[in-house]
């Protein structure tokens, strides 16, 4: 199997394109940390390979957004987060899910070192939940929005991306519904 070595980026993070003589037919799609790893057949056009590229991108997220973790899973991630982002300085007591915050993604309370996040976060990309989660863990080290605590989320790299899906969330649902239509 031959690699091409010129990995395609995207808006979100790497694509490497790896196309190979003996895969005859089938595309398929992995993630490789921060990278999407797309394997598709070598004789391909650049074309094809765009489309199959954005089709298993979209795959994906839909397989990405299906999985809900559980609290206990949480903690577990959230410290990987702290490892991660901030050299684990920011130690959670507690983090769950919760039913009663409808108008924030996630709240913290440092004092105790309790981490809640929205049941409405359930189902989306991870990416947007590692965002809310490491926003929360930032807390856990400075409690308001300053300078200081929006320079410890710049070393999340996908917070701008976390954050338009996010806004996109809430404008979708200040768009008008079309009124149900009934068989009178």
């Amino acid at each position: 199997m031959s690699a091409d070595p010129s990995p395609r980026l995207t808006a979100t993070s790497a694509v490497e394109v790896r196309r190979s003589a003996r895969r005859s037919r089938t595309v398929s799609a992995y993630r490789e940390g921060d990278r999407t790893i797309v394997l598709i057949p070598a004789r391909m056009s650049e074309a094809e390979e765009r489309r199959w590229v954005t089709v298993m991108l979209d795959k994906l997220a839909a397989q990405e957004s299906k999985r809900v973790i559980g609290d206990e899973a949480l903690i577990e991630r959230a410290e990987r987060l702290s490892a991660q982002y901030f050299e684990g300085r920011a130690r959670p007591v507690s983090v769950r899910w919760v039913t009663n915050q409808n108008t924030r993604w996630g709240s913290c309370t440092p004092a105790e070192g309790s981490i809640r996040l929205s049941h409405r976060l359930q189902g989306m990309p991870e990416y947007v939940v590692d965002y809310v989660l490491v926003h929360e863990l930032a807390h856990l080290l400075v409690p308001g929005h300053g300078p200081r605590f929006w320079r410890l989320l710049e070393s999340y790299p996908r917070t701008e991306r976390a954050r338009g899906y996010l806004e996109g969330v809430v404008a979708a649902d200040r768009l008008p519904h079309s009124p149900s239509t009934r068989d009178d």
